[in-house]
């Protein structure tokens, strides 16, 4: 399957006309299907571990960078889980090939679980919306990546879109503004990486995560110690409540389908096409909470919805109406 097949969620289709079956559209429809799940997937994963690990901070203090590590140890147990129940097939590749995969993984979630720690909601997600520009100034100078002006031009309603949402929320603090501007840059070399070398290696997403995640739990292993010593106060290996140990353990098998999720995406879509269906996830959160919970939602806020959602549709219908080109992309399964 080509890397720009399959690219949004959002397909129109005319339901009065007849088309041929084809194997050729049958593999197409089975290729969105499967985007579509794996989207499913992250949205309800992403969301769950975002309020999971905002309740361990802030109920339970947790230690953060712990966390991380719990992360990585159970995303590697769930890959040898699934290697042996014969799920994908295991392929050795060299460590140094995936040594700044592995260490963006690092920080990706790092300074992900500090911005939030350090920041509002609002801040937190502000910081976010920058990744998709980022994105694209990494592809178009460093991999000689075209996009249209139309795909750059979607960028600014959804950037705005966000910006209002969170205006109200937003709160600057100096330690705040390092760690999520660290995560904007370090989080988008990492989504870029990501998709190049599930091309480079010819790998598809279980595979490259299977050997990258060893790598990052090592690198993470080195660091804690020295920001968040075990033995301390608040420390790892102090005591905690079972209800704490629950939540941690949970939140390492939802992180576990968030980090699988996210490989398997980019992988069949575009690192640019993963942050649009990010941003949808945020407006549906919002409506979420108004329409089910009554939650408040200002003026300004549902201009920002619209906003954003005019963004992301104006870039599905630029994005399908552009011709994809061939590539030697392997094709994966679901």
């Amino acid at each position: 399957m080509a890397n720009d097949d399959v690219q949004v969620v959002f397909l129109t289709a005319n339901p009065f006309k007849r088309e041929q079956v084809t194997p050729a559209n049958t593999e197409m429809t089975i290729s969105r299907l499967a985007v579509l799940t794996a989207m499913c997937v992250n949205f309800v994963s992403s969301i769950s571990v975002v309020f999971l690990n905002k309740w361990l901070f802030e109920h339970h203090s947790f230690p953060s960078l712990s966390l991380t590590l719990v992360h990585f140890a159970l995303t590697w147990l769930g890959l040898a889980i699934c290697c042996h129940f014969r799920w994908f097939s295991a392929r050795r590749l060299p460590p140094s090939s995936l040594a700044l995969l592995a260490l963006s993984f690092c920080g990706f979630v790092v300074f992900t679980n500090l911005s939030l720690q350090s920041n509002t909601i609002g801040t937190y997600q502000l910081a976010k919306a920058l990744t998709t520009p980022v994105i694209v100034i990494i592809q178009s100078v460093m991999y000689g990546k075209t996009f249209d002006l139309q795909i750059k031009l979607t960028l600014i309603p959804i950037i705005l879109g966000v910006f209002l949402n969170s205006f109200y929320d937003v709160k600057f603090n100096g330690l705040g503004i390092v760690y999520a501007s660290l995560g904007v840059v370090v989080t988008s070399f990492y989504q870029v990486w990501v998709g190049e070398k599930q091309k480079e290696l010819q790998v598809n997403s279980m595979q490259l995560l299977h050997n990258q995640a060893p790598l990052s739990t090592a690198a993470l292993l080195l660091v804690v110690p020295w920001f968040e010593p075990p033995f301390g106060v608040g420390g790892s290996s102090g005591t905690w409540s079972a209800t704490a140990l629950v939540l941690v353990l949970l939140s390492g098998i939802v992180a576990f389908s968030v980090n699988l999720s996210i490989y398997w995406i980019i992988g069949n879509t575009s690192p640019i096409t993963y942050n649009m269906f990010g941003h949808f996830k945020f407006c549906v959160t919002l409506l979420g909470g108004y329409l089910l919970f009554h939650d408040l939602l200002s003026l300004h806020q549902a201009l920002g919805i619209l906003c954003t959602l005019l963004g992301i549709a104006t870039y599905t219908y630029f994005k399908l109406s552009i011709k994809p080109e061939p590539t030697g992309q392997l094709r994966q399964k679901p």
